[in-house]
């Protein structure tokens, strides 16, 4: 569906975009924009601009840009009729003419409802008398009734189709149930069936409270022990991680991760409301980001056996690069905090999160441990490893500090070991550099869009085009220098595109902007579009937008002829139009 020009400049205009942003992103004013940590992908320094006066963002690490409603499109993984549909309802705007009934938006608030209702269900069933398994349950573990009722813990009972019963009788439809992930298709039969049976039940909410999906754990011997829900519209356990809703709220400047549900719940009881647990999956970068909204310490709990030592080491490469401070829990005389706390209380195991060791030390004891420091060639292995490790830490002081106790473990002198170090780190430093350099050696490659898929096939003529949108996006009254600039001139296609569009709304009184642009435009093209407003224009003049507008001619005549005369021909009007006169120089 279409909308019109005005509806969308209005839309823009009640979603200001340093508000909508500002629900995913810690925004720091710094002039006239606002930077943040990008949400897009993983880093240590803001990078991610938000500029509240174009209406744009772009990020100058991975290179998205947009409009806000470009924004939603790529946050909440929406197109763009359900990305105005959101920001529509935000606002409080009716849309116009709306006869998408199947849009994903709409299925998406059709899978929250049956969700929240099944979440309904199993905790109904929890207190029935079928559900007495799961309440001995709920007293083995030292549940109280408040926690059960924070986390809605509930309970599937042993029944083929106890659920899928009663949401059909509510008015949802088999293939809802299936869309949700609840009901199972049997391949011989044909028929549906409830996924979750006979076991206690997790509901995972998302940190806007809506139910996306469920963890099963069985109340007998049946395998597997804990069963999530698949992939749905609404439930990506990459994007994910349980209780977040709750501990976002923490005031403890931290976040708790864990590995199993019943870990995060525990800690919430014993006071440590800062607790998460990923979703029957390792560690992903999407986690990463999500985490690094809301602290700036991730403490990384997971099981002390092999398993959970290589999801430590993993966790750890993953959080580094999302800028939060990463600590290692080392968890002595219980297999996980759920145990621990059971055992030795709320205060040990305060004392043991004070006593965390912070990522640096806990991948020096890895390596450790990997050696015999009592035979010299497993010694100096060890120093050498330890070496890379520590060149890889961008501060000068902490790799001094952990050089000297990397040292005193290997039975080194400092001096040694500080070599080492310098030595790993240089090298690294060269090879970056190197790289750095064999990209800056190619001016037409930088001139070129960092997206693949956009490709200028005439550099020069593009970075005049790229000059023109500039200058046109920060005065459009210089439209009327551009009476004689065909859109046919322009050599890149994405250019074209955008001074067309950008030009008919001017002449209609429309406001010209990017963030007007995003029902035409791919994610990759106002992502680039974004890109060229944020380059830096010397000045902003007549005499500028001329040079750039000859620059466009001169290229397009140059394709566009075939002979000697011609180029000739050609050369004359453009030293007539620079003001030389007829004679040459």
């Amino acid at each position: 569906m279409a909308f019109p020009s005005a509806f969308l400049d209005e839309l823009v205009a009640r979603n200001p975009i340093e508000d909508v942003v500002g629900t995913y992103v810690a925004l720091t004013q710094k002039g006239n924009n606002m930077f943040g940590l990008c949400p897009f992908h993983s880093e240590k320094t803001p990078s991610f601009s938000v500029a509240p006066e174009k209406g744009i963002y772009y990020c100058f690490g991975c290179h998205k840009g947009g409009g806000v409603v470009n924004f939603i499109m790529e946050q909440e993984n929406l197109d763009f009729l359900d990305a105005v549909r959101y920001l529509a309802k935000r606002a409080g705007l009716e849309l116009p003419e709306d006869e998408h009934h199947g849009s994903t938006y709409q299925k998406q608030e059709r899978l929250w409802a049956l969700s929240k209702d099944a979440a309904r269900f199993f905790r109904d069933q929890l207190f029935t008398t079928g559900g007495q398994e799961a309440q001995q349950y709920v007293r083995d573990r030292g549940l109280s009734k408040q926690t059960v009722s924070r986390f809605g813990l509930g309970f599937a009972p042993n029944k083929w189709t106890g659920l899928l019963d009663t949401m059909v009788q509510k008015g949802y439809t088999k293939q809802e149930l299936l869309d949700a992930g609840l009901v199972v298709v049997s391949k011989e039969k044909g028929s549906f069936y409830d996924r979750f049976r006979n076991r206690f039940m997790f509901p995972i909410i998302d940190v806007r409270g809506n139910v996306i999906g469920f963890g099963g754990r069985v109340m007998d011997d049946s395998k597997p022990k804990y069963l999530n829900s698949p992939e749905t519209l609404i439930f990506n356990k990459r994007k994910n991680l349980f209780a977040l809703n709750v501990a976002k709220n923490s005031k403890q400047g931290r976040i708790i991760l864990t590995e199993g549900y019943m870990d995060a719940i525990a800690l919430h009881q014993y006071g440590f409301d800062c607790a998460v647990a990923s979703l029957g999956t390792s560690l992903t970068a999407e986690h990463a980001l999500l985490l690094a909204k809301y602290a700036k310490q991730v403490v990384i709990t997971y099981d002390g056996d092999e398993a959970g030592q290589n999801a430590t080491k993993r966790a750890i490469e993953i959080m580094e690069d999302s800028g939060v401070e990463v600590k290692v829990l080392n968890i002595q005389g219980a297999k996980d905090p759920d145990e621990f706390l059971m055992k030795f209380g709320a205060d040990r195991f305060k004392l043991l999160l004070e006593g965390s060791q912070n990522h640096v030390e806990y991948r020096l004891s890895s390596i450790q441990r990997q050696f015999d420091l009592k035979q010299d060639a497993q010694r100096v292995e060890f120093l050498k490893q330890a070496s890379k490790m520590l060149a890889t830490l961008p501060n000068a002081v902490e790799r001094e500090v952990y050089a000297n106790r990397a040292a005193e473990v290997g039975g080194i002198t400092s001096e040694a070991m500080k070599m080492e170090v310098n030595k790993a780190f240089k090298s690294r430093v060269f090879k970056a550099k190197k790289k750095q350099e064999q990209k800056d050696l190619k001016p037409a490659m930088l001139a070129q869009p960092h997206h693949r898929a956009i490709r200028y096939d005439n550099v020069r003529s593009a970075v005049a085009e790229e000059g023109v949108l500039r200058m046109l996006l920060r005065e459009p009254n210089m439209f009327a220098q551009c009476s004689q600039l065909s859109p046919d001139q322009f050599s890149a296609p994405i250019l074209k595109k955008a001074y067309v569009q950008l030009r008919q709304r001017y002449h209609t009184g429309l406001m010209v902007s990017l963030a007007s642009l995003g029902e035409s435009m791919t994610g990759e093209e106002l992502s680039h579009l974004t890109a060229v407003s944020q380059k830096q224009e010397n000045l902003v003049s007549d005499e500028a937008m001329k040079d750039y507008i000859l620059t466009i001619e001169r290229e397009y005549e140059r394709a566009n002829v075939s002979d000697s005369q011609d180029l000739l021909a050609m050369s004359q009007r453009y030293k007539e139009k620079k003001g030389y006169g007829g004679n040459d120089i």
